[in-house]
């Protein structure tokens, strides 16, 4: 294989019409690169003949100067193999700041609405692990994912037209895949749409990112489910957006609470098919009274269906979007828990009344998606992977919550798990006499992801509790980490 050529070294400016030789001016400049540490230990500097091109100079002049740096030490000639920065720099790269800790504070930009209200006080909030062990939420079963097919098809994009693969693409997602989606909406969850009311994201939250910008005004304000999903509830607060706790009870969104806090509210945000994160279902009657709130209120829904296709109860409760008659829903699907959560797919499903605002801000702002990520998906969907796939997944999250539950069942009277019907995690409420901080500490020192309740409230809650994932581990890791949870019990108790 041809070796690299080395550093790009375009910063380098000679000006021949100054009185300092040209090869003084090339040995500072180098010099400069390699003490300010633009150049570090062991990066490739280019070919002597190629670096004379490059910035203009004779073959010579570049040894000279090349040769000078090596006596220093800030070079190394390697036989063979080139010249490169040398490990002796280390030395002489001592940090040193660049101002007075008084002047730097003096600097700092002020922080924008968005980035002091992105957290909320209630809780610390520090990324959750993403790998598969118990109990990690919101990763799917990687592990059964049929990576094998996928690497077929993805194969077999990659040796299509380059100008296919690789340009910029379509602004408002690839059709096919468009069309795909529409009708696995249409046959899985009751959803008929053509596919222009579909627009591809970069997952879902930049989904809600673009609808907050596109559909709510500063200070407007936005019923949030309480406890949410934080993820969401930043990103329209990002936008401005005033977001108002709404409770949540067995039958999802208190759409009465609602309307005593805001009844004038500009947008609603729910995941009324598997809430998040304390698994209801929203009743029926609670739908249509959301929908009728949404309409007398001249506000939208933005309906959160972050892992719908998973439900493996008796019947699949029907999406808002499916029976909203008046335009008042959009819908959100994200691919994250469906397939994986790297290809940071997502899409966005607007009534018809907004598809030509939606394809103004796409062609005006938005970017979009590699074309080949979406071309994929669309053929795994096409020949019927997709649905194969989904299939099995509702069986093994069956057979791994039934397994959580049966675990579990042993921690009843300090945990008690509630049974779900749908996605892959569950909510373990803690009796009153344990703590929920001492419980996820304990557990994390053992190696065990628990998320806490409090982690997801928009404003402060009664409950207290952990989120259990069982998507992403094993049956017999399952197991394990509930053995866990029983032996730090004793020692979670509140002060």
């Amino acid at each position: 294989m041809k070796r690299h050529a080395g550093a790009v070294l375009s910063s380098i400016k000679i000006d021949k019409t100054a009185d300092r030789k040209i090869a003084i001016q090339l040995y500072m400049a180098l010099r400069d690169l390699l003490l300010t540490g633009a150049l570090t230990p062991g990066d490739r500097l280019p070919a002597t003949r190629t670096l004379a091109q490059e910035i203009g100079v004779s073959r010579t002049t570049v040894i000279d100067a090349v040769d000078r740096l090596i006596s220093e030490g800030l070079l190394e000639a390697r036989v063979g193999a080139g010249t490169y920065v040398g490990e002796a720099l280390n030395a002489r790269l001592a940090p040193k700041p660049l101002r007075e800790a008084s002047d730097v504070a003096a600097v700092v930009p002020r922080l924008s609405h968005a980035a002091r209200h992105a957290i909320p006080d209630l809780a610390p909030r520090t990324r959750l692990p993403h790998r598969s062990e118990a109990f990690v939420t919101a990763l799917p079963a990687l592990d059964a994912f049929p990576m094998a097919q996928w690497a077929k098809l993805s194969a077999r994009h990659w040796r299509k037209d380059r100008d296919h693969i690789t340009g910029y693409g379509e602004p408002f997602g690839y059709m096919r895949l468009r069309r795909a989606i529409a009708r696995q909406l249409n046959a899985s969850r009751g959803i008929r749409c053509n596919p222009e009311q579909i627009f591809i994201t970069n997952g879902a939250q930049r989904a809600f990112s673009l609808v907050g910008g596109m559909l709510v005004n500063p200070g407007e304000p936005i019923w949030f489910e309480n406890p949410g999903a934080i993820g969401a509830r930043n990103a329209f607060v990002a936008v401005g957006a005033n977001p108002v706790s709404v409770a949540v009870d067995e039958e999802g969104l208190s759409v009465e609470d609602g309307l005593a806090k805001a009844p004038h509210f500009r947008l609603a945000f729910v995941t009324p098919s598997h809430q998040q994160p304390l698994g209801h279902v929203m009743s029926l009657p609670r739908r249509l009274a959301l929908l009728k709130a949404a309409n007398d209120a001249d506000a939208i829904i933005v309906e959160d269906d972050y892992d719908g296709e998973f439900y493996y109860g008796d019947q699949p409760p029907p999406t808002l979007k499916s029976i909203d008659t008046h335009g008042r829903v959009i819908y959100v699907g994200t691919f994250s828990k469906s397939l994986f959560p790297a290809l940071r797919l997502g899409f966005v499903l607007v009534p018809e009344g907004l598809i030509e605002s939606f394809e103004q801000v796409c062609l005006t702002w938005l970017s979009g998606v590699p074309t080949v990520t979406q071309a994929i998906v669309a053929e795994f969907m096409d020949e019927g992977m997709f649905a194969t796939h989904i299939r099995t997944m509702r069986q093994l999250y069956k057979h791994r919550h039934d397994t959580l539950m049966a675990a579990a069942a042993s921690l009843a009277g300090d945990i008690n798990l509630q049974p779900t019907s749908s996605g892959f995690h569950a909510i373990g409420l803690l009796s009153s006499r344990l703590e929920e901080g001492k419980i996820v500490d304990g557990a994390a020192a053992h190696g065990i992801t628990a998320a806490p309740l409090t982690r997801y409230a928009v404003a402060p809650i009664s409950q207290r509790g952990i989120v259990l994932g069982f998507g992403s581990c094993a049956q017999d890791e399952i197991r394990k980490g509930i053995d866990v949870l029983k032996t730090i019990l004793p020692d979670c108790s509140a002060s």
